[in-house]
């Protein structure tokens, strides 16, 4: 299959997929959600808490604070040897303050200045006056299957790519297709008099056009080995790393199917 990235930013990209089927675009998309590991905090031992919110409730709270994440550099619980955690699967992340004051992501002071979190600004517990909060999290690589703090993607999906075509013959320009397109991706060309497509990744494929076209003249149809897929992380990771990563372990289950195929199922 052939990549194009249309457009990218730190959090966001979109690019089209060209050669395959909607099996394979669907693997990758699973793959980029839930296996792609990502850290989050996963135990959290309090020192002390007079804050107005239980243990868990706090706990549960930094759990969901994205963390920026080293792949090269950590691997997961699961695949290492220690006897609990270690520099090589974990990081700690401590947090302390005393009230009266709001406790931020941006209080969580880690160990690792390249892996902390993504955001300042997350309100993490309000204190009040003579109210304190101490206390060290352990954050490890973990999976989105597990649990969905370690889903490095907020938005992960994709659609077919789309076809429109205008019969010139038919089309009498009445302007009713450019005027009912939802999303603009019609537009009357005045100086050659005829319906041109202006943005035909931003159509949906509702087909309004063809159905408000009173000459039956432009068909909107789908691209079969073609889609438009985006991905928009939650700053964990970035939006090429996540793909990227997917990639390598989609090539890795396809290997595997491949050796388990010429073995004879052995």
């Amino acid at each position: 299959m052939e990549i194009e990235i249309n457009n990218q930013d730190n959090n966001q990209m979109v690019f089209t997929v060209e050669g395959a089927d909607v099996s394979l675009v669907n693997a990758l998309r699973r793959i980029c959600m839930v296996e792609v590991p990502t850290l989050a905090i996963e135990t959290v031992e309090f020192l002390k808490n007079d804050a107005r919110i239980f243990d868990e409730a706090l706990a549960h709270r930094l759990g969901m604070v994205p963390i920026k994440t080293d792949l090269e550099s950590l691997v997961l619980a699961s695949e290492c040897d220690c006897d609990d955690h270690c520099p090589r699967c974990s990081v700690s992340l401590v947090l302390k303050g005393k009230g009266p004051k709001t406790l931020y992501s941006g209080d969580l002071k880690s160990e690792d200045p390249n892996l902390k979190p993504v955001l300042d600004t997350i309100p993490l517990v309000k204190l009040k006056e003579g109210e304190e909060v101490e206390l060290e999290a352990i954050a490890q690589l973990g999976q989105g299957k597990e649990h969905a703090k370690w889903q490095p993607t907020t938005t992960c999906a994709y659609k077919n790519y789309p076809q429109i075509t205008i019969d010139g013959d038919k089309c009498e320009s009445c302007l009713q297709c450019v005027q009912e397109c939802p999303r603009n991706v019609l537009e009357f060309d005045e100086e050659k008099n005829q319906i041109k497509v202006v943005d035909l990744e931003n159509c949906s494929m509702c087909r309004t056009c063809m159905k408000d076209c009173p000459n039956q003249a432009i068909t909107v149809e789908i691209v079969e080995d073609k889609f438009i897929f985006r991905i928009e992380t939650d700053g964990s990771l970035s939006p090429t790393q996540v793909l990227s990563r997917a990639c390598d372990m989609l090539s890795e289950k396809a290997d595997k199917i491949v050796t388990f195929c010429e073995e004879g199922g052995s």
